[in-house]
């Protein structure tokens, strides 16, 4: 059984104010405000994959998920709207979301697309009121100037937070302050707590825990004894200590780097597979350029139609960002993989062992000339994509992405089709366009 509330875990308000705000079916939300056709329909997105990427809260009363093959949601429902994905058209309505938020407060995090963190402590006198009043001014101005609703969590630290912003969706808002801590984590789950999965859940269970207050009436040695840092750094953010500040730093730190891409349509072409996997390694390599990294590792991996994986790693003595270097040691890695005649539906390479792209010891026999041309080449790449668009100067073996055959899941997204004067695949106006007839 678990335990009572009991007494309150501190007798404090708000000593900081944490906000989460939490986009409401983020990309099928930005369908519907932008084609006003499409408001209160069943909508989902990922024709691309035949897989649903996103569901709209009408079709999720109809037991639709994000996740479910598309035939299986037709079946439930046929009047069901299947949408392309267009990710560049989210981007740009998260980016007007974000400045939304930073109008009121400069200190932002963007943790994903559709979610961040605001830090509002302080702003009670600047704006005239308490925080809740703040935090329901950033989500009716983003409801008045971009048709989106936004579930809002409003508490002492970010655990505490985004714990809360789950609490009612969509379009809520949910504010736990200090003397109220017991009550509200009373009331959730195990499983509700940023950064408890499946495993550490069952764990806790296992040790008689049943709600995230049963676990923080708990020691804080008992919990870093049982989960380690990350088990005393939650149990400090859920009695409302900070221990994870609010970041307005871009992110330019990573463990790795993975592209990947889902064909519309499984494949038994060895060209067009390795294509596909080079494309990959390019796309990478741009990032990790972009972000003044170099890797020593590289796994590269494909997918079969029956969702089998095969993977193949490797590691090379000098860490690099040049693809020409790496494309060489990808068709070994490749023959190791492919199997003829097996269908294939997904590529993915990832790059680990990142470090910063500084100055590097050569090793002995290498050839420091071919190595600055490789560089010299990347430099170039670099260049004409920020001139003419990412993959407008490519391998050869780019030819090769052509020849998949087209099916109806290759449809673009609406915004992709119409193109204004001087747009291209690759360079299109920053702007979200609105689906209306005048």
């Amino acid at each position: 059984m678990s335990t009572t509330t009991g007494s309150p875990l501190r007798l404090d308000g708000y000593p900081q104010a944490i906000l989460h705000f939490d986009g409401d079916a983020f990309f099928t939300s930005v369908e519907q405000a932008l084609d006003p056709s499409l408001r209160g329909r069943p909508v989902v997105t990922g024709k691309e994959r035949g897989i649903i990427a996103c569901a709209s809260y009408e079709a999720k009363a109809l037991g639709i998920r994000r996740g479910i093959p598309l035939w299986e949601a037709k079946r439930k429902c046929p009047e069901l709207v299947v949408l392309p994905s267009d990710y560049e058209t989210y981007s740009l309505v998260s980016k007007r979301m974000f400045d939304v938020v930073r109008r009121f407060t400069p200190i932002v995090e963007e943790y994903s697309i559709d979610e961040g963190f605001a830090d509002l402590t302080g702003l009670r006198r600047l704006y005239r009121g308490d925080y809740v009043s703040i935090a329901r001014a950033i989500q009716a101005t983003i409801r008045e100037e971009l048709g989106l609703t936004v579930s809002i969590g409003l508490s002492l630290t970010k655990t505490l937070a985004k714990l809360a912003s789950r609490f009612r969706k969509p379009a809520g808002l949910t504010a736990v302050e200090g003397r109220h801590l017991h009550l509200f984590l009373a009331r959730r789950e195990l499983s509700d707590v940023w950064g408890f999965g499946p495993n550490t859940v069952a764990l806790l269970e296992k040790c008689g825990l049943r709600t995230p207050l049963d676990y923080v009436r708990r020691p804080v040695e008992w919990a870093e004894r049982l989960l380690g840092k990350v088990g005393r750094e939650t149990w400090m953010e859920l009695r409302g200590q900070v221990v994870h500040p609010v970041v307005t730093e871009e992110k330019s730190r990573y463990v790795s780097i993975s592209k990947g891409k889902t064909f519309t349509a499984p494949s038994t072409d060895p060209e067009y597979i390795y294509a596909r996997l080079v494309r990959n390694i390019e796309s990478a390599m741009i990032k990790l350029r972009r972000h003044r990294l170099r890797a020593r590792g590289m796994l590269a991996a494909l997918l079969r139609q029956d969702y089998q994986r095969k993977a193949v790693g490797v590691r090379w003595n000098r860490a690099t960002s040049s693809t020409h270097e790496v494309v060489p040691l990808l068709r070994p890695m490749f023959e190791a993989m492919y199997e003829p005649g097996v269908p294939y539906r997904a590529t993915l390479v990832e790059f680990h062992d990142l470090e910063d792209d500084g100055p590097q010891q050569q090793d002995l026999f290498e050839d420091p000339l071919r190595i600055e041309r490789m560089r010299a080449a990347s430099r170039v790449i670099d260049l004409v994509r920020e001139m003419y668009g990412k993959h407008r100067l490519t391998l050869g073996t780019a030819l090769w992405l052509d020849r998949q055959p087209r099916t109806d899941r290759d449809e673009p997204p609406w915004r992709h089709q119409l193109r204004l004067p001087g747009e291209n695949d690759r360079r299109r106006i920053g702007i979200p366009l609105w689906k209306v007839r005048v």
